[in-house]
């Protein structure tokens, strides 16, 4: 399809506004899903310096904390009975993979198109005819050096002129 969604198969606007939502929510948890990554890195990166740190502190003399450290946080858990990449691991299989599927499966209700809503709205806000306005990546070469069309839509030449 394109990505201005000009050749959509027929949904009604409530449809198109409530999948649109359902990808909204999706991308939201794409973010979140990225900061539980970082966590995950940041988390296991923190373990190799604390490791580093009781070998300093061990060089060092400090024989009795890097004891204690080596003992009761290096290797921790985050959560009970579970390290990061386990957390990252079920949030993947508990909430993340059937959100994607169900919202892959709503989208069957516009046509299966992603971003329809944002389509539509690329479609109503752009100003056609005008240099980093076009409608597809295709259209940029294909603009230039073209005399204005008339933008039925919007009953104007792609100038913007009526």
């Amino acid at each position: 399809m394109a990505d201005t969604g000009d050749q959509e198969p027929p949904a009604d606007k409530a449809t198109v506004e409530a999948v649109g939502k359902l990808t909204e929510a999706l991308e939201t948890t794409e973010i979140a899903r990225g900061h539980l990554y970082a966590f995950h890195q940041l988390t296991g990166s923190a373990d190799f310096k604390v490791e580093e740190a009781i070998d300093l502190l061990a060089c060092a003399g400090h024989r009795d904390i890097a004891a204690r450290l080596e003992r009761e946080l290096l290797g921790r858990n985050v959560l009970h009975g579970r390290w990061t990449y386990q957390v990252v691991e079920e949030y993947d299989d508990t909430y993340y993979r059937p959100f994607r599927e169900l919202e892959r499966l709503t989208r069957e209700l516009t046509g299966g198109q992603r971003h329809r809503y944002e389509a539509g709205l690329k479609r109503e806000r752009r100003t056609p005819g005008e240099p980093g306005h076009e409608a597809t990546p295709d259209e940029v070469e294909s603009d230039r050096g073209q005399p204005p069309a008339t933008d039925v839509r919007r009953g104007r030449s792609e100038s913007g002129h009526t």
